[in-house]
């Protein structure tokens, strides 16, 4: 075709367009639903498959087992109980069916003539929805992949699920679903959970008017609700009624009745119950949403059972012996922090306490005066209040574990999950005092140091690179006399040990440290390390020191042991690491054999007079600076076992050089739980570290002398 041809048409097309005929615009009228129609078929392939719109009913959350089977915690991934049809109360479902679809056992999934009402009001201005409760229950399951922009290829994917939908399932079963996945506000899903947040009932006990409200909420959620907003709850809820008059299902003489009664909301969260390990819970979600990603599986549908280490016996010790300890500690600091000579007497606390408020900080940002603010929060007594419980609220943690495989047994976070859900065993950085002594002894014993070598108990004077002088000092002044390692260790002698660190370097306790277990938290290589300076977390600690347990060899802590679908078939199983020695065996045993003496005699010696406990024990108190943070850790070959207590905040302390010492905060916890444990037999009680350490040429000829002539008793 020429040129000229070409041009004469376009001109031919364009004075169409001018000056169209009937035929033309008949045609140009047939082409669009002809186009509409085609591009329909070709989303038809992209739309979500509906094999079975009852999956949410189907998802099971994986469940988490203790080592003797009971269960810990099970993940959600929504607050949501499934309830059929017939246990909804009709109320519920008359309303729906006369508000959101009163054709709804009629259509098939679109309702043509409301669908074409709401194009007209739309075009009008007054945009109106016209989806069904079909294709609502679609755009619920499948927002993904039917898209949530306000599209047409949205429109038409939403239109073809609800036809699919439609073809294969029952209207009961389409409006089971649909009330079932409704969300309806803080994290309540389905017209269960929101009769029970709302109502405090049941959903088949629902009245007209709890029906009503419920319904209402669904064309808004954070609009209507009904807690925060009661007066457009109310409103909605009366035009609820209204529709059920309207379409017949509602007595038109109980209307005006009915709507002039009040809201009548009895509003409680539907919180999930913590469990008996709820830090041990959280830990174990994040590592088990990993495992789960990566082996293409679901922790909130898949039915997962998780079989952990936790021992539930043990936990539950661990949780009465933290609760006991924290209440009555707790009264001490109530004591310790009332009056003019607590709380009172320290403005420049409490200033700061206020200047660090999340109200102070909102006042400020409203444009209120700093002073001005400080002073009306400052005769605030509701306020105060609240602050002051807040900051002296005492914290607990407890870890336990098996030194032998690296198993946890028992894993205490706070004091009440709900009050404080900061986990003081794996998030909490806390100066560990005296506790980090044995890594100092352990790392002279490592350089050939014996424990009946000595130091002299004199003042300590030690240069720091910032110039200032570090004077390390005791309860009791300097006796001058010369102090064995072993009794530095036994009594946590600071002048002994401080000098024992500039023998050995921090470096060198440092890196000993860390391969015992200390290796999340940045150490400071410093002099003053050696009296636990830089701030650590209960768990590196308790791993370290089963680490010494175990013979000098550190195993990465173990939480699982196997995962199991809901069939029971075994998907992984996971043996304990292979153990990286931190230190030599005959050393470890050293170090653990001097430990025994801090509960023999020495600063630990309550677990043994207190608590009557006879098994083979070593462990270490600490302390730190003006009582702020009391640790206890205790090792049995079998159980090794750790407590921290203190406040969130470390400018709180006790105030009391008595109850503020680890031997009295913190032992007691881990006896309670050692005493259960060995009462119980759940360790066993015989069992005795073990030396490793290579016997010397006599001894060596005396075990030779037993075998050969049968001697035996003691040498």
């Amino acid at each position: 075709m020429s040129l000229a041809e070409l041009r004469l048409k376009a001109a031919l097309l364009l004075e169409g367009l001018h000056h169209p005929t009937r035929r033309g615009v008949l045609r140009a009228l047939g082409v669009v639903p002809l186009l509409l129609v085609g591009y329909t078929l070709l989303l038809i392939p992209f739309t979500p498959g509906i094999s079975d719109i009852r999956k949410a009913r189907q998802e099971q959350p994986a469940r988490v087992l203790s080592a003797d089977g009971r269960e810990l915690a099970s993940y959600k991934w929504a607050n949501r109980e499934w309830v059929r049809l017939e246990q909804i109360s009709p109320k519920v479902k008359e309303a729906l069916i006369a508000t959101e679809d009163h054709r709804f056992h009629e259509h098939h999934g679109i309702d043509f003539y409301r669908l074409g009402g709401a194009l007209l009001r739309t075009f009008s201005g007054n945009r109106q929805g016209g989806s069904t409760l079909t294709q609502q229950l679609a755009r619920n399951l499948f927002p993904d992949e039917i898209g949530r922009a306000p599209t047409l290829t949205r429109k038409l994917k939403e239109a073809i699920t609800a036809l699919k939908i439609e073809l294969v399932y029952s209207k009961e079963m389409i409006l089971e679903t649909y009330l079932n996945t409704v969300p309806f506000l803080y994290n309540a899903w389905g017209i269960e959970m929101a009769a029970r947040t709302y109502f405090d009932k049941p959903a088949r006990q629902l009245d007209v008017l709890e029906a009503a409200t419920l319904v209402g909420m669904l064309k808004g959620n954070s609009y209507y609700n009904p807690v925060l907003n009661p007066e457009r709850a109310v409103a909605r809820r009366n035009i609820v009624l209204a529709q059920m008059v309207k379409r017949g299902v509602l007595e038109e003489s109980r209307l005006a009745g009915l709507q002039r009664k009040p809201l009548r909301i009895d509003f409680e969260r539907q919180l999930d119950s913590p469990g008996p390990a709820p830090h041990f819970a959280q830990q174990l979600r994040k590592w088990l949403i990993a495992w789960a990603d990566a082996h293409d599986y679901n922790i909130y549908t898949d039915g997962l059972v998780v079989h952990t280490t936790l021992d539930s016996r043990l936990q539950a010790q661990a949780v009465r012996a933290v609760e006991r300890r924290g209440r009555l500690l707790q009264g001490l600091a109530d004591q310790a922090w009332s009056g003019r000579r607590g709380w009172e007497g320290s403005p420049e606390l409490v200033n700061a306490f206020i200047r660090e408020s999340r109200e102070y900080r909102a006042a400020l940002t409203r444009g209120e005066e700093a002073g001005a603010t400080l002073t009306r929060l400052r005769s605030d007594r509701v306020f105060l209040d609240a602050l002051r419980k807040d900051k002296t609220r005492v914290q607990l943690g407890f870890l336990a574990l098996d030194p032998r495989n690296g198993q946890v047994r028992a894993w205490v976070g706070s004091r009440d999950f709900t009050l404080d859900p900061f986990d003081h065993v794996a998030q909490a950085r806390r100066q560990p005092g005296s506790t980090f002594k044995p890594f100092v002894y352990g790392a002279a014993f490592d350089q050939g140091w014996r424990p009946a070598d000595s130091m002299l108990d004199q003042p300590v004077e030690i240069q720091l690179r910032n110039g200032e002088v570090w004077r390390p000092e005791d309860p009791l002044p300097p006796s001058g006399q010369p102090v064995s390692l072993k009794d530095g260790l036994v009594y946590s002698r600071n002048r002994v040990t401080a000098q024992l660190m500039q023998e050995v370097g921090p470096a060198r306790v440092a890196r000993l440290a860390r391969k015992l277990g200390v290796r999340q938290s940045p150490l400071e290589e410093v002099p003053s390390l050696a009296l636990g300076t830089s701030p650590v977390t209960l768990k590196e600690m308790v791993v370290a020191y089963g680490s010494l347990a175990n013979g000098g060899a550190y195993l990465e802590p173990v939480l699982v042991t196997r995962i199991e679908d809901r069939e029971g078939r075994v998907l992984e199983a996971f043996a304990p690491a292979d153990p990286e020695e931190a230190l030599a065996p005959e050393t470890a045993y050293t170090l653990v054999d001097v430990m025994r003496g801090v509960v023999d005699r020495g600063t630990g010696v309550a677990i043994r007079q207190q608590f009557g406990l006879r098994a083979d024990l070593a462990g270490k108190t600490g302390t730190t600076q003006d009582n702020t943070d009391g640790w206890f850790i205790l090792m049995h070959p079998q159980l090794v076992g750790g407590a921290w207590v203190g406040f969130n905040d470390a400018r709180i302390s006790l105030r009391s050089d008595y109850w503020g010492q680890g031997a009295r905060s913190a032992l007691p916890v881990v006896g309670d739980v050692f005493h259960y444990a060995l009462t119980n037999r759940l360790v066993d009680s015989k069992v005795r570290f073990v030396s490793r350490i290579k016997p010397g040429w006599l001894e060596r000829g005396w075990n030779w002398l037993q075998a050969r002539v049968g001697l035996s008793g003691p040498r």
